[in-house]
């Protein structure tokens, strides 16, 4: 089953052909979703990476938290599910 994970301190010009590309060295990446303020359309320097198995997510965990990736350090671990929001 694959597993989602969230991906912090990202440079805001990163794309999400890039960051998969990066992740595709833990393994298979099902889905990159960075996102981006809705007004803007600017990057928020976070995403979501998606890897093909629970033993790949843990691999890219591994590989790549708190390690450098264009000029910043990365916080990788995995996605706690959506809140609901009540406003």
């Amino acid at each position: 089953m694959a597993t989602k994970l969230y991906v912090g301190n990202l440079d805001y010009s990163v794309t999400s052909d890039q960051l998969g590309e990066h992740f595709s060295q833990a393994g298979k990446v099902v889905e990159v979703n960075v996102i981006s303020d809705r007004f803007s359309g600017r990057s928020r320097g976070f995403a979501f990476v998606e890897m093909g198995s629970e033993k790949e997510a843990q691999e890219a965990i591994k590989m790549l938290n708190d390690k450098d990736y264009q000029g910043k350090n990365l916080v990788v671990n995995e996605a706690r599910p959506k809140r609901d929001s009540h406003f």
